[in-house]
């Protein structure tokens, strides 16, 4: 059996719960073969409440990474945490040279609070250079917000409003992620093809062991996108994949507690509605 091949550009979680780490396990789970290229690593400080510390990976090292995945053919590829607007170009540039048409873009952006971005430049570049390429763009409510220039996403309504503003920029597929700070009953997403909206929802999970969700979620629509699976269906699988992992997240240490990847294989999707 011929196994379908996926890359990741992203940063590496040394607790092991996001990033290429969330990727991997994701991926596997799903029956596709991940390939990685580093941008980052990423560890914690366990003497100082967990702190993160970022050591970027130079970019003639991300580069020789790319070129190595890249000659082997891939079905999919997915970026995470990139760290540098001069990363987020060798991104872009990968995508046009190569011609790669199944593009999961995970907007990963950092905030200093409720809504004010670390380095507002970076999410810029993204918005410019990134999401125009994307089959699918996966943005959660602050990245959303960012990406549409819009104010602070608090109902479905707003989602809709953001996911037109954010499909106009060149995006196929938009996938705004509901997450906690939603004011719906349920946990709800939000896909728009720029015809129509799809919204997935699930029971709320309350947990605080939801580390890595961004990067699971968005590594499952690539993996499905890479087995041929259309992008609703695609989503349709990543949210039951999700719920899962999320139902099934634990304690790692005092501080963290991720989601449970092998959850989906193991336990099932759990109840999900989509309408």
């Amino acid at each position: 059996m011929t196994m379908k091949k996926v890359m990741t550009i992203a940063g590496s979680d040394t607790s092991g719960g996001a990033g290429i780490q969330a990727d991997l396990k994701t991926f596997q789970e799903l029956g596709v073969y991940g390939m990685t290229a580093l941008t980052t690593i990423v560890t914690m400080d366990p003497k100082n409440n967990w702190s993160h510390n970022v050591f970027p990976i130079s970019t003639d090292i991300l580069e020789t990474q790319i070129e190595t995945i890249i000659s082997t053919g891939i079905d999919a590829m997915k970026t995470g945490m990139l760290g540098s607007e001069e990363v987020i170009k060798i991104a872009a540039k990968t995508i046009k040279e190569n011609s790669l048409d199944h593009v999961v873009i995970d907007p990963v952006m950092v905030c200093k609070g409720e809504d004010e971005p670390i380095h507002p430049e970076l999410n810029e570049a993204l918005r410019d250079l990134l999401v125009p390429l994307a089959t699918v763009v996966t943005p959660n409510l602050f990245e959303a917000w960012q990406l549409a220039k819009t104010g602070p996403i608090k109902t479905v309504e707003d989602m809709k409003e953001a996911a037109v503003k954010i499909h106009e920029l060149g995006a196929k597929y938009v996938l705004i992620k509901g997450g906690s700070k939603l004011q719906h009953e349920k946990a709800v997403d939000l896909l728009y093809d720029g015809q129509e909206f799809t919204l997935y929802e699930s029971e709320r999970v309350e947990t605080t062991y939801t580390h890595g969700a961004g990067c699971t979620y968005s590594s499952a629509i690539t993996a499905e996108i890479a087995k041929g699976k259309p992008v609703k269906e695609a989503v349709q699988t990543a949210k039951n994949f999700i719920t899962a992992a999320i139902n099934h997240g634990f304690k790692l240490n005092e501080y963290v507690g991720p989601t449970m990847p092998g959850a989906y294989r193991k336990y099932g999707a759990g109840r999900l509605e989509s309408e």
